[in-house]
């Protein structure tokens, strides 16, 4: 999060609304899954999973392109990623993984490793 987000004066969401997001973010996954007896969630997700529903356009694509070359990040690490934006971009209402919801997924993969490793 940026400095000017943290020092606003406005409010932040409420965490009823942030419940209702995640609510229904939990009922589109079922719905994406529903056939399947393996996968509840996007983390559970399978490498055919991943190419079925979190298909990029060409923006998202360089991004992710970008940041596995830039930060030599692994074909798991790439996985983590588009499974990460497809929550992202559930949580948004959102039926396409946009490039901000990429972004924020790489943040989060940026973060996770400059901590643990």
């Amino acid at each position: 999060m940026e400095y000017k987000d943290l020092s606003s004066t406005e409010s932040a969401e409420p965490s009823a609304a942030i419940r209702s997001r995640v609510i229904e973010a939990r009922r589109i996954q079922r719905e994406r899954f529903a056939s399947s007896r393996k996968t509840r969630t996007n983390a559970e997700m399978s490498h055919s999973q991943i190419k079925e529903h979190c298909k990029l356009d060409s923006a998202g694509q360089e991004l992710l392109r970008h940041a596995m070359t830039d930060l030599q990040l692994s074909a798991r690490a790439y996985d983590r990623i588009l499974k990460v934006s497809r929550t992202i971009a559930d949580l948004a209402g959102s039926p396409t993984i946009q490039p901000p919801h990429v972004m924020e997924a790489i943040q989060y993969r940026t973060l996770d490793r400059n901590l643990w490793h």
